[in-house]
């Protein structure tokens, strides 16, 4: 059975084609794998499907009373609200029946024996709502849920206002998990995500009872949890049965047939358009020259296959810095009250360090703290001589109109508006993106800028928080690469091991240095 129907959908961004006539019908149960390079049009699809966008032209007609829930990156929360009630309002209904029925259970005090049958009647109907419902384990699920996501340790009473965008996103996710819609739409759930909680939550869809549309870059944990692809390039979609590794499988020798087949319809072409050329004004043969003008005309001809953009990301060391580049003594970091022991380290020239730890244990604030974007709360920080720090941090909002390409003119305005296209070209960034507001990139996109950024600063130590997410596969090997190769100092703090463990030169675990604390 069809839950949603998806035909022909054509959608616009300004005069730039996103999708082009795109039709697929979601089935019951169907656990779907969405796919695509970075801009090739996800997010766009997921939100017309969503509702969120209205496509320029095509339908998508869901089943009647289908609930559907949507994993945004970005949501505004209400201060005053605990973490706890926010994930409560998932069951707003099951409250508003205990209301009532609590109600009815003061109008029984004072009421006839007509009034009494009906309200008795009514409270028996409402509690078999909320067993059914299981509205009495309410709080064990979201004790469960909290744990399974990480964000336990975060403290179910702290109010919504003081979380991250990261732990927003994660809160968010755990009420569409408690509310368990008839379709989950997915966009990179794993981000913000600890290798034990992605583990968590490849086992809950791997066991979730309906369907879902999933993104995300993070292939391992698609491969465990899809069983259908849908593949968007080209402005195109492609339905291939089976999980990720299956469809890359298929989708390269599917390729080399596009090829074949575009190869062979050029020649085709090239044929008709030559004899039409000198066989039209011949008398003896004009008629078969439109004969064949009439053929050429049907032909569906099959756009060239142009393969996507690939960065190509390297960093330099602008000065060589002395020996010690920074040094950590006895410090402590957290907006009020410490998240962590004191800390101290010594980082040298050339180092490499990943910082790890659960989520929230307080990676992102050390750096932060580090790079002075927050005060410490006791200890110091010394830098060497000629240290000269570049900083991508795990957040970044913009809301101005800036184009890309004016964003990095405006740091380096001694550069050729030709140099700065030819390095976020180097990023893997195609023209139209160049010229496109940042604000409407695709993560991906938006990701490659700033690291266009990071390769024209004059820095020679990196410290990067979280410079995967969004990332698709091919350019999370090159950025590794870079990284690998680069002559100067970095710290990185990523939720995905593979991506650093070939080139760091030390870890320092957070959590074990909690553990020694206590």
């Amino acid at each position: 059975m069809s839950i949603v129907s998806v035909e022909n959908v054509t959608h616009y961004y300004g005069d730039k084609l996103v999708v082009k006539d795109i039709s697929f019908n979601l089935l019951l149960n169907e656990r779907v794998g969405l796919v695509g390079t970075n801009g090739s049009g996800k997010s766009t699809l997921l939100k017309i499907i969503n509702g969120e966008l209205l496509p320029d032209r095509g339908n998508i007609d869901w089943l009647p009373g289908v609930k559907v829930g949507y994993l945004e990156q970005h949501i505004e929360l209400v201060e005053g609200i605990t973490i706890r009630d926010y994930l409560r309002s998932a069951f707003q209904h099951l409250y508003e029946l205990e209301k009532e029925m609590l109600a009815i259970s003061t109008q029984m005090a004072a009421c006839s024996t007509d009034e009494l049958d009906i309200l008795l009647t009514r409270f028996a109907e409402i509690q078999q709502v909320l067993d059914h419902g299981s509205f009495y384990l309410i709080d064990p699920k979201i004790e469960e849920i909290c744990a399974g996501l990480g964000i336990k340790p975060l403290g179910l009473e702290t109010d919504v206002s003081q979380l991250s965008g990261g732990q927003r996103t994660k809160l968010l996710l755990a009420k569409l998990l408690l509310e368990e819609p008839e379709v989950l739409l997915l966009d990179e759930p794993t981000n913000y995500l600890d290798v034990e909680h992605i583990e968590w939550l490849k086992e809950y869809l791997k066991s979730y009872p309906h369907s879902f549309i999933l993104i995300s870059h993070d292939t391992s944990f698609m491969n465990e949890v899809v069983n259908v692809i849908y593949h968007l390039e080209h402005k195109n979609l492609t339905r291939y049965l089976g999980n990720y590794q299956k469809f890359i499988e298929t989708y390269e020798f599917r390729k080399q047939q596009i090829f074949i087949a575009y190869d062979r319809q050029q020649s085709e072409i090239k044929k008709l358009e030559t004899y039409i050329t000198k066989n039209k004004v011949r008398a003896s043969t004009s008629k078969q020259a439109k004969a064949r003008e009439k053929k050429l005309a049907k032909i569906d001809k099959i756009e060239k296959p142009i393969p996507p953009a690939k960065p190509r990301f390297a960093f330099s060391v602008s000065e060589r810095p002395g020996n010690l580049i920074v040094e950590v003594d006895q410090l402590e970091v957290g907006y009020h009250v410490p998240l962590l022991p004191p800390l101290s380290f010594t980082l040298k020239r050339g180092e490499k360090i990943a910082i790890t730890g659960y989520n929230g244990i307080g990676k992102s604030t050390t750096l932060k703290t580090i790079m002075g974007e927050l005060s410490p709360l006791t200890g110091s920080i010394s830098f060497g001589q000629n240290v000269k720090p570049s900083y991508f941090a795990q957040e970044w909002m913009i809301s101005t109109n800036e184009t890309p390409l004016d964003y990095i003119w405006s740091l380096h305005e001694n550069m050729t508006q030709k140099e700065v296209r030819q390095f976020l070209a180097r990023a893997g960034l195609k023209t139209d993106h160049i010229f496109q507001p940042i604000k409407s990139l695709s993560g991906g996109e938006q990701t490659r800028v700033r690291l266009c950024q990071l390769m024209l600063e004059k820095s020679n130590w990196l410290i990067l928080d979280e410079p995967t997410n969004h990332l698709d596969t091919y350019a999370k090997d090159v950025l590794s690469k870079a990284l690998q190769e680069y002559d100067g100092t970095i710290v990185v703090v990523s939720h995905e091991p593979e991506f650093y463990q070939k080139w760091v030169t030390h870890i320092l675990n957070l959590e074990e240095m909690i553990g020694k604390a206590k």
